[in-house]
C-alpha cells in the first residue's frame, strides 16, 4: 500500500551528542521524503556538531569524533536541508518530543526560521505506544516481522519507522480505540490530518513541552509554579516571568514562541490603553467647558467694582464768568 498524501511527508531521524534539546547537537540526519505519487527521496548527512561527542552517546549510535571531523557543520547545510524538506509535513519516531525540537534549535542557530505554522506532524511512536506500547525494534518486529539491521543508524531507523507506519495503517484499519474519556473512535487512518490529531495528545506549542494548548486553544504553561495557567494570564500578574524565561536555559524555539505570545499580549495591552485614552478624551471637553464657566462666574464675583467717570462737559463763556465771580478774578 502507499500513503494517501496531499503533500509530501518527510520522515526524519537524528543522531545527536545527547538528549538535551537546548544544548546538544546533531551528528547525523536522515530524511525519507514520501511523495503523493508514491515515490520516495532520501537524504542522509553526517554533521560536525562543533563539540565533542560524549562516549556514552557514541556507544549508542556508533559515531565518534573522528568520523565527523571533516563533515560539514549544520549551518553549512541548513539551507540545503530546509529546501529538501520544503513544505512537507513531518513524521518520525518520538519526533514530537525530541527530533522536531532539536531540528528547530539547529535551524534557529543557523538563522533559518523554519516555519511550523501550517505543517502536520505525525509521531509514529505515539500510535505505537497508544495501541501496543513497545520500542522501535519491537515495533518493527511486531508489525513487519523483521529485525532492524544496523539499529541506531539514522537511515536504518528511519526506514524502519516508515515501514512501521505503513503496517500500522494496514493493521488498525477499522480498529476501535477508546480514549481516557471513554470515547470510541477509529483514529488510525490513511490520512495525515487524522494521524496528526491522534499522535499529538498534548497539543504542544513549542515541542519541548514547556507550553501546550488547553481545551480552549489557549497557550498554557506546562511546568513550574504557573503550570496550568495561560501564558497571557501570567504576563498580566507577573510580566517579569517573560524576562526570566528569556534569560533562562530554555530552547530557542520555546523562546521564539514566547516572543510571539508576548508581542500579541503587548499589542492587546496597548490597544486597551489607547481605548481608555480615547474615552477620556471624549469626556474631557464637557468637563473643561463647565470648569471655565464656573471660573468665569467666580472671577466676576471677586472683581472689585470700578466707579465710572461722569461724562465730560464742554467749557463755555458763562462757566468762565461764574468762576471769575466766585474767586474774585
Amino acid at each position: 500500500m502507499k500513503l494517501n498524501l496531499k503533500r509530501p511527508l518527510a520522515f526524519f531521524d537524528l543522531e545527536t551528542t545527547g538528549i538535551n534539546v537546548g544544548s546538544d547537537r546533531i551528528v547525523e540526519i536522515a530524511i525519507l521524503k514520501a511523495m503523493p505519487d508514491g515515490s520516495e527521496e532520501i537524504k542522509s548527512l553526517r554533521i560536525n556538531p562543533e563539540m565533542p561527542i560524549p562516549l556514552h552517546s557514541s556507544l549508542i549510535h556508533g559515531i565518534y569524533d573522528e568520523d565527523i571531523a571533516d563533515a560539514p557543520t549544520f549551518k553549512a547545510v541548513a539551507t540545503e536541508l530546509s529546501d529538501f524538506i520544503g513544505d512537507a509535513d513531518l513524521a518520525g519516531y518520538n519526533s514530537n518530543r525530541f527530533d522536531i525540537p532539536v531540528l528547530l534549535e539547529e535551524f534557529l542557530r543557523s538563522g533559518i526560521d523554519f516555519d511550523m505554522s501550517d505543517r502536520k506532524f505525525v509521531d509514529v511512536q505515539n500510535i505505537f505506544h497508544q495501541m501496543e506500547q513497545r520500542t522501535l525494534r519491537a515495533a518493527y518486529k511486531f508489525y513487519c516481522g523483521k529485525d532492524i539491521v544496523n539499529a541506531h543508524s539514522a537511515e536504518a531507523d528511519i526506514t524502519a519507522t516508515y515501514h512501521v507506519l505503513l503496517a500500522q495503517i494496514e493493521r488498525y484499519k477499522d480498529v476501535d480505540f477508546e480514549d481516557k474519556q471513554g470515547k470510541i473512535s477509529q483514529p488510525v487512518l490513511n490520512d495525515v490530518e487524522a494521524l496528526h490529531i491522534f499522535t499529538n495528545m498534548n497539543k504542544p506549542v513549542d515541542f519541548a513541552g514547556r507550553m501546550v494548548f488547553n481545551e480552549n486553544e489557549e497557550e498554557i504553561f506546562n511546568f513550574g509554579k504557573h503550570k496550568g495557567k495561560t501564558v497571557e494570564q501570567v504576563f498580566d500578574i507577573e510580566p517579569s516571568y517573560y524576562a526570566w524565561m528569556k534569560q533562562g536555559d530554555f530552547p530557542l524555539y520555546t523562546k521564539k514562541k514566547l516572543d510571539e505570545i508576548w508581542a500579541r499580549w503587548s499589542k492587546k495591552k496597548e490597544a486597551l490603553k489607547q481605548e481608555r485614552q480615547q474615552q477620556a478624551e471624549a469626556n474631557r471637553p464637557k468637563q473643561v467647558q463647565q470648569t471655565k464657566s464656573q471660573q468665569g462666574s467666580a472671577n466676576q464675583q471677586a472683581r472689585p467694582q470700578v466707579k465710572k467717570d461722569k461724562p465730560v462737559v464742554a467749557v463755555t463763556d458763562d462757566m468762565l464768568e461764574q468762576l471769575k465771580m466766585k474767586f474774585g478774578k
